[in-house]
């Protein structure tokens, strides 16, 4: 739109949150409730975006110059009502020609899409305010929409000043507006305090323009949930589960077998390909991407990974890991920040890795630690492997050549190298380098101690027992 400003209101303080946290920077879905708002508001490729802030504005400037780096930041220093907000965040960008839209930063379910819409609609009309409304069953704590016989908006009346029948009405403000510039300019001077509240409210300039004979409207959204704030932890829940429903019926919709909706949670900027299969309980957050093919879950969270085509991951948590084509991982895995995982890979049942990269169809079958390592194409560690990456001061790194054949119950002492092709044994502490080809061995010749236990351990269980299958003139109690 040819010079639209959007103003976004988040100066509140939030009190009803109980949180140190400010109202817009609780997350939902992915991203804080003003990044929503945000990225509706980006989709009506404004010319500038002012973010009006107050409270702990040290903590919701940065946010919001990070998400909308050109930004303009308005600073409401008092809490003096919308009219007052807006007055300000006009005053900071000079605005005076052009469109204004209003909207408020708590409103996470906003789609960019009705945005638009609602603004098309306004600059085609030729109107001096146009307000976003919506019909509700239940209207209560919400702005009235009066109009008149003709259907025209005559006012919007807060329900604190709304008399018994301006409350029975259903048609409520969403608290989005948009405004001819050069009116709303005019018109913020005008707006008196002179209500329950003590504050400027915005919406008085709906009077003013019925005053002045000019054109005010309303563009009524058939879904008027998106246009829902939440001002306590309960209505961000409540939102938080109609967004997650809304995003996995979109995947749904686009291609995406979810097994289970009701268990499944998708945050707003994970990317799914067309065949992928989500399994009950399985929290896909971040910035996750899942290739076409994949079968994720069930019960896996897996937070700004990427998963390859046809790769199969069950019963895993990861973060910041990459799994190949037609890997396998799970169950019971842990991948942590680091992870790469090759073509055809495998990390197996209870296997923890970091800083790891695993190539192309090696695998990591089972019960191991892989810390700060490089595993090559086509080997095979043993279960029970420990790659010891820390010495008490600093970590160091373990490689694994192709190839190679681990034995069961390794430690590696890093740094250590594994050559190309080679063996270590079982139960083997590897602390120096393995030439390629060679096999590698630490553990001495088994020695028995017969009767150990009987003489060590008399009286216990393990005695009773031992001694039940002791055959007579074997036991040497008189060893030391």
């Amino acid at each position: 739109m040819d010079n639209l400003t959007v103003i976004v209101l988040a100066a509140g303080g939030g009190t009803r949150m109980k949180s140190k946290t400010m109202k817009v920077l609780h997350p939902v879905g992915g991203r804080s409730m003003i990044g929503h708002v945000l990225s509706a508001v980006q989709a009506t490729a404004p010319s500038r975006i002012v973010a009006v802030v107050g409270h702990q504005r040290e903590q919701v400037g940065p946010h919001i110059q990070q998400l909308v780096p050109d930004a303009v930041l308005a600073v409401q220093e008092t809490q003096d009502g919308t009219g007052h907000a807006v007055r300000v965040a006009c005053e900071a960008a000079d605005v005076r020609e052009g469109t204004v839209v209003v909207a408020a930063g708590d409103t996470p379910l906003l789609d960019g899409q009705s945005l638009r819409e609602f603004v098309a609609d306004h600059t085609a009309s030729g109107r001096a305010v146009s307000i976003l409304t919506g019909i509700v069953p239940e209207p209560k704590g919400y702005g009235r929409i009066v109009r008149d016989r003709t259907g025209d908006v005559v006012a919007i009346v807060e329900e604190k000043d709304a008399d018994d029948e301006q409350r029975g009405i259903h048609e409520i403000n969403s608290g989005i507006l948009a405004f001819d510039a050069a009116f709303l300019t005019d018109a913020l001077g005008r707006i008196g305090n002179d209500n329950a509240s003590g504050e400027y409210y915005l919406t008085d300039t709906v009077q003013i323009a019925r005053d002045a004979g000019l054109r005010v409207g309303a563009y009524i959204v058939d879904d008027v949930r998106q246009t829902e704030g939440a001002n306590d932890r309960a209505q961000l829940a409540e939102l938080g589960r109609e967004l997650n429903r809304r995003i996995v019926t979109r995947w749904m919709k686009d291609g995406v077998t979810v097994m289970d909706p009701a268990t499944t949670w998708i945050d707003a900027d994970v990317v799914l390909e067309p065949d992928v299969t989500i399994l009950p309980g399985t929290q896909l957050l971040g910035a996750t991407v899942v290739r076409e093919d994949a079968v994720v879950g069930p019960d896996c969270t897996l937070k700004d990974c990427e998963i390859g085509l046809g790769a199969r991951v069950v019963r895993t948590h990861g973060e910041l890991a990459v799994i190949g084509d037609r890997a396998t991982v799970g169950p019971y895995a842990h991948l942590r920040p680091g992870t790469r995982l090759g073509v055809e890979g495998k990390i197996g049942g209870f296997v923890e890795t970091k800083n790891a990269v695993i190539g192309d169809r090696a695998k990591v079958p089972h019960l191991s630690y892989v810390g700060d390592a490089e595993i090559g194409e086509g080997a095979n560690i043993g279960a029970g492997t420990i790659f010891a990456n820390y010495d008490g001061v600093a970590k160091h790194r373990t490689v694994v050549g192709r190839q190679a054949r681990t034995g069961s119950n390794n430690t590696f002492i890093a740094p250590v190298s594994i050559g190309d092709g080679a063996s270590t044994g079982g139960g083997a502490v590897v602390r120096e380098d393995v030439p390629p080809g060679a096999l590698a061995v630490s553990a001495g010749s088994q020695r028995n101690i017969e009767g150990w236990v009987v003489s060590r351990r008399s009286g216990t269980p393990q005695a009773e027992a031992a001694q039940g299958g002791v055959v007579d003139g074997d036991a040497d109690t008189g060893v030391s």
